[in-house]
């Protein structure tokens, strides 16, 4: 196996844990997205692409975080420095997942990151962050607040959609764009 496609294991629910060889060159994504009882995300030490520290998979330099597995047992979590990139989908659906430290080394948090979060009570984005993707934050019911650093120039559509105990957000003037239904079922946003 030199590759594992896109939605490959989409759905496993049962799946616990899974062992990549030194072969795999190539993970498709969304790759892991509802497997809701993966706990570990093994990477061969031969394997020349990816890498996993304390069963989270990251690329082989660790800039950027592809997959934190949904029943992973930290519940807080902070980002090596190394990071550059969060990945599409890398901490989707972790509903045990309280806080995360994000650090300043961090340019761009992609599509669905942390969506469906429901544990997720605050975040700080640092300033080296340039765009928030599509659906970030998405059903993250229980983030109550988010600082925007002035560096943010795009924030994309649905990043907060669903965000229902979000009370607050100070939109800086690097914005110049906001993406369709940023902010829809923020029901608590005054």
């Amino acid at each position: 196996v030199t590759e594992i496609g896109e939605w490959a294991f989409s759905g496993c629910k049962s799946l616990e844990s899974i062992d990549i060889p030194d072969s795999v060159t190539k993970i498709g994504e969304w790759a892991f997205s509802g497997c809701e009882s993966l706990e570990s995300i093994k990477v061969s030490k031969n394997n020349y692409v990816y890498k996993s520290v304390e069963g989270i998979l990251y690329d082989k330099k660790m800039t950027s975080i592809i997959r934190f597995p949904m029943k992973h047992k930290n519940v807080a979590f902070v980002i090596p420095n190394s990071v550059t990139e969060i990945g599409d989908d890398a901490f989707s659906e972790c509903e045990s997942l309280e806080s995360i430290d994000i650090p300043n080394s961090v340019t761009e948090i992609g599509s669905s990151a942390f969506s469906r979060c429901s544990s997720l009570k605050s975040i700080d984005i640092p300033n080296s962050v340039t765009e928030i993707g599509r659906s970030a934050f998405d059903g993250c019911s229980s983030l109550e607040s988010i600082d925007i650093p002035n560096s943010v120039t795009k924030i994309g559509e649905y990043v907060f959609s669903g965000c229902s105990l979000l009370k607050s957000i100070d939109i800086p003037n690097s914005v110049t764009e906001i993406g369709s239904s940023a902010f829809s079922g923020c029901s608590s946003l005054e």
